[in-house]
């Protein structure tokens, strides 16, 4: 008993020590991070989030958001805080904000916008996430009971010990607000773009259009909006309530917004590399190779990662700029890892193309041993390096899989792979006689796109837009 009151004392000095004023409510609430500590949190995953998933390569774009997000920091609860605006070049439909002032949308949540105050209002839900410190407060939680934003298999903790992959802060992509948090975050996003002279009701808008859209985050590596920021009915209502009359007088701004996404790609980029009966192209790079049937496939700005079926076997790809020899680099890059033996290397050429091979037995505490395949191949300027692992008992299983994966890495050099083009938004103005079916099916649109694109302008198929209305479509 007396163990147990020692515990009982720990914990209540650990928390009263380990309260701060939450900035939106005044009052006090668990936080084991200072602002200090939750700046430097944010500064380190936006590096993590731009190294692994790319900013859009659209300057004007950026700096577009980023204006309206700027506009909206004043009216905020931390107006001394540098808010950092971003995005991603990913086709989900997603935004979210990580701790010290970093937001982030998807060129496919702006796809899906339509208005620059639709804009503004998804920026202020963001920015009420970190003003109320909702994901410090989930992380305050999650260290003091020891859960932890942790990578949880040996298979995936190897991943990111050797390949590189995910640090603890790209789990924030993936955190979940609780629904007092989203309700509050609502709450903040209808006040900081109603301040900033946007009319708030838009959000209801968006609202809808993500309900009849649905989370199509598919199988990228970026979860969609849905499924980190679940809609409910009362959610919705919650929001309607807040709206005021003069709400219908402030900013919406509808043409400005278009104009600017006009051309932005819409859906997966070719030109980053895409998928074609299980062989992924690069045309920027100019490579391909294939992979076995079955296991799943995605592909970031700095890593391709692919993995069986079962889960029981992984192999990422990276590339670096390096002039050194594939030995000197091999051993710069396992230097530092702790717990890998050396079994045995070879040289070997790939489709013309210098490589060199190594194995590794890995022990992980607290988990099963694993092997490593490492496999590096000089191709131009860059050094590409495929990791390929499985546990000891397993990779017997997967070796000849592995083998064939890597063995067909190959220069790209068919014109009909090499200039693949990415779709992207159009505007049409509408001639005031045609419903918006007949626009999209001249345009070229798939029927099956249809919908999606309905979705996209706030109409029904069956609908006419006025005359001079400007519809989006794709080319």
């Amino acid at each position: 008993m007396k163990k147990y009151c020692v515990y009982i004392l720990w914990f209540l000095v650990v928390f009263f020590a380990s309260c701060a004023v939450n900035p939106v409510t005044g009052k006090k609430e668990l936080s084991l991070y200072s602002e200090q500590d939750e700046i430097a949190i944010g500064k380190q995953t936006d590096v993590q989030i731009r190294n692994q998933y790319g900013i859009y390569n659209d300057p004007a774009l950026n700096d577009y958001v980023s204006r309206v997000g700027a506009s909206l920091g004043p009216h905020t609860h931390r107006p001394h805080l540098e808010y950092h605006f971003a995005v991603l070049d990913s086709p989900v439909v997603n935004a979210f904000a990580v701790p010290g002032g970093y937001i982030y949308v998807t060129r496919g949540i702006l796809a899906l916008m339509r208005s620059e105050a639709e804009l503004a209002v998804v920026l202020g839900h963001e920015l009420g996430h970190v003003n109320a410190r909702h994901s410090i407060h989930r992380m305050s939680e999650q260290t003091l009971f020891g859960v932890g934003l942790a990578v949880g298999s040996a298979l995936n903790k190897t991943v990111a010990d050797i390949a590189g992959v995910a640090g603890v802060g790209i789990q924030f992509l993936f955190l979940k607000y609780s629904r007092d948090d989203e309700r509050q975050a609502d709450q903040l996003g209808v006040e900081y773009s109603r301040k900033g002279n946007y009319n708030p009701g838009e959000m209801i808008g968006f609202f809808a259009s993500l309900e009849k859209m649905g989370d199509l985050s598919g199988k990228h590596s970026i979860p969609g909006f849905l499924s980190t920021h679940p809609l409910t009915s009362e959610r919705i209502q919650n929001t309607k309530d807040m709206l005021l009359e003069s709400d219908r007088k402030l900013q919406v701004k509808p043409v400005p917004y278009l104009n600017q996404i006009e051309n932005m790609v819409y859906g997966d980029d070719p030109r980053q590399g895409y998928v074609e009966k299980n062989t992924f192209y690069h045309p920027e790079m100019r490579f391909s190779f294939g992979f076995p049937q079955a296991w799943q496939l995605q592909n970031m700005p700095s890593q391709v990662i692919m993995g069986s079926d079962d889960g029981e076997a992984a192999v990422i790809l990276q590339a670096e700029k390096s002039s050194e020899d594939l030995h000197t680099y091999a051993q710069k890059m396992t230097a530092d890892v702790e717990n890998l033996q050396f079994l045995r290397d070879q040289k070997r050429r790939i489709n013309g193309l210098a490589a060199y091979q190594q194995f590794f037995d890995y022990s992980p505490q607290d988990s099963s041993d694993l092997r490593v395949l490492l496999s590096f191949i000089k191709y131009g300027s860059y050094i590409y390096t495929f990791t390929a692992l499985s546990t000891i008992a397993k990779f017997d299983q997967y070796d000849n899989q592995f083998d064939r994966l890597v063995g067909s890495f190959s220069r790209l050099t068919n014109r009909i792979y090499l200039n693949r083009q990415p779709k992207r938004i159009k505007l049409h103005k509408s001639n005031g006689r045609q419903n918006l079916q007949k626009i999209l099916q001249e345009a070229g649109i798939k029927e099956d796109l249809w919908p999606r694109f309905a979705i996209m302008n706030g109409m029904e198929l069956s609908d006419t837009p006025l005359r001079n209305a400007l519809i989006k479509i794709i080319k």
